[in-house]
């Protein structure tokens, strides 16, 4: 749902031509033969849409009612024409369905307008590695922020385990509510290690055991996974959902930064183990896999409602004076108040953590927004 206020490429307004731009008629079409469909893919003003009721693959344009209205994978529609999803045929997208959640980003925090990364996810996945490229906190901040006045669930996923222990960064995101999980190589005696169809012998084998309990958390959700390139998140896919073929890339030895491989998104049916054919496991659930991102503005976020995503925080904020920035050097701010008002020592330091924790995903939001240099 777009909030009041918000801008994004759908309110962009070109000079009207010469000739007019009234329609004819304000009569439309009612397109009561349309059917439901989901985006799965976008290329070049091309969808890739999945017919539940039928189960059948099809692609779609846009009606020119809807030229300036951005379609993103996730998003449910009403399409006409041709849906058989043969050779050659092209539907037409004719509606969009309100949105239950939007991923947004900006290009930097001055930017005033927003760019979709995909709707109707419930649930984000920050893809980081531990090492091999080191992970980088302030953008792991900027995604957590993002999600949380998106009202999605967070799920930090920590790749490359064999490298590097995860309790830094688990001490710095558990107290925010953030689910935590990890993922390693697969090492010598592992059985069954999870490798996709056509994988080369170089191409990095993942712990079965891993992959599963990622498997069980993403169970039944639609899952967006967002990450630097380079952390494994193409492997982690492929992974999951082992007829995907995402392509896979290391590090560059020189930049020390990920290359490239994920060009679009796409959302892939998440099969029920890595024996089953993902096109029939649309039932339990979904993962959508994004390109790799180097900067995640956030103009779109008010504080505001980063506080509503924390309901402990936000009542003691109530008590705040007007205008408090809930920084710590924030005169008379009510959050520092509830910290010492706890009944005991145990509590006193879990609401000191995550008031700090709170504070630095705060900071993030107001400070420059984060690029990869």
């Amino acid at each position: 749902m777009t909030r009041r206020g918000a801008q994004d490429e759908s309110d962009f307004r070109s000079r009207p031509s010469k000739r007019g731009s009234r329609p004819r008629t304000k009569r439309r079409p009612s397109h009561e033969d349309a059917v439901t469909a989901m985006v799965t893919g976008v290329d070049r003003g091309r969808y890739t849409l999945l017919v539940p009721d039928s189960g059948t693959v099809t692609l779609a344009m846009k009606a020119r009612e809807l030229v300036r209205t951005r379609v993103v994978v996730g998003d449910r529609v009403d399409v006409v024409g041709d849906v058989t999803g043969e050779e050659g045929t092209l539907g037409r997208i004719v509606r969009i369905a309100e949105r239950g959640s939007v991923l947004r980003r900006t290009a930097d925090d001055d930017d005033p307008y927003e760019r979709i990364v995909v709707a109707n996810a419930d649930r984000l996945v920050i893809v980081t590695a531990l090492a091999d490229p080191p992970p980088r906190t302030g953008m792991i901040d900027r995604c957590v922020v993002a999600a949380y006045d998106a009202g999605m669930d967070v799920l930090l996923c920590l790749t490359k385990a064999d490298l590097a222990s995860p309790d830094e960064l688990r001490g710095l995101y558990e107290p925010l509510g953030v689910e935590v999980v990890v993922t390693r190589a697969a090492r010598d005696g592992d059985v069954a290690p999870v490798r996709r169809e056509g994988a080369g012998e170089d191409e990095l084998v993942l712990d079965p055991a891993s992959v599963e309990e990622v498997r069980g958390l993403l169970r039944g959700r639609a899952s967006v996974l967002v990450g630097h390139s380079g952390v494994g998140k193409s492997t982690l896919i492929n992974a999951l959902v082992p007829t995907a073929g995402r392509a896979t890339g290391g590090v560059n030895d020189v930049t020390g930064r990920g290359r490239h491989t994920s060009t679009s998104a796409v959302a892939l049916a998440l099969p029920t183990g890595p024996d089953d054919a993902a096109e029939d496991a649309g039932h339990d659930g979904w993962v959508i896999d994004t390109p790799g991102v180097r900067s995640f503005g956030l103009a779109h976020v008010k504080v505001a409602h980063l506080l509503q995503a924390f309901d402990d925080l936000d009542e003691a904020a109530a008590e705040c004076p007007r205008g408090c920035t809930h920084q710590a050097d924030a005169p008379d701010c009510a959050l520092d108040e509830w910290v010492e008002a706890s009944p005991d020592d145990e509590t006193r330091a879990a609401r000191a953590l995550r008031l700090a924790s709170f504070r630095r995903l705060l900071a993030s939001r107001t400070g420059a927004a984060f690029r990869e240099n």
